[in-house]
């Protein structure tokens, strides 16, 4: 008989949920069936290092936010999953939403994102922390690890939006409550 330690259990669990937070994520659904989505879990050394930039930008920028998210994810998280958009206009022929009069006005400017990127991502997020809801894994959603992870170029340099969400398994979700 093989015993198995509880922080084993834990971390293999945490990286199966994260595998299944990025499942939903793909399937959920998106603007005209295109996706822009780019996603990636990261473990171990690579969630120190996503911390040791969100730390940096912080006392770079003296934004606290981001130092403060830093030592919550150093401190806190095993795993954090990142998901993120491209920008990309969908070719519409009668749209707007993005303030301009078509995709066509809107492919001018490939830095402004398309509205349905980021509703696309914003719909996939959801679906993905709904996944670990339901395995009652600790989580939150972070720009500040989203914005590091884009300066680290982790999804790649046409990713333009970020967002991270840090996993723990916890007696009290590490990731609400924070102090300044």
């Amino acid at each position: 008989m093989a015993i198995i330690n509880e922080n084993q259990v834990i971390q293999e669990s945490l990286v199966d949920v994260a595998r299944k937070m990025l499942v939903a994520a793909r399937t959920a659904p998106k603007a005209r069936g295109l996706s822009t989505l780019s996603m990636a879990i990261l473990t171990g050394s690579d969630v120190h290092e996503l911390a040791r930039v969100m730390n940096e930008i912080g006392e770079q920028e003296d934004n606290e936010i981001f130092t403060r998210d830093a030592r919550n994810v150093l401190q806190s998280a095993d795993v954090v999953v990142l998901m993120g958009t491209s920008i990309k206009a969908m070719s519409l022929k009668l749209c707007g939403l993005c303030g301009f009069q078509d995709c066509a006005h809107k492919n001018e400017h490939p830095e402004i994102p398309c509205v349905f990127n980021t509703g696309d991502l914003g719909i996939a997020i959801g679906s993905a922390v709904s996944v670990a809801m339901d395995y009652r894994v600790d989580n939150r959603i972070m720009y500040t690890a989203g914005f590091a992870a884009r300066k680290m170029g982790i999804l790649g340099e046409d990713v333009k939006i970020i967002y991270g969400i840090p996993l723990s398994a916890t007696s009290k979700n590490p990731f609400f409550d924070r102090k300044k």
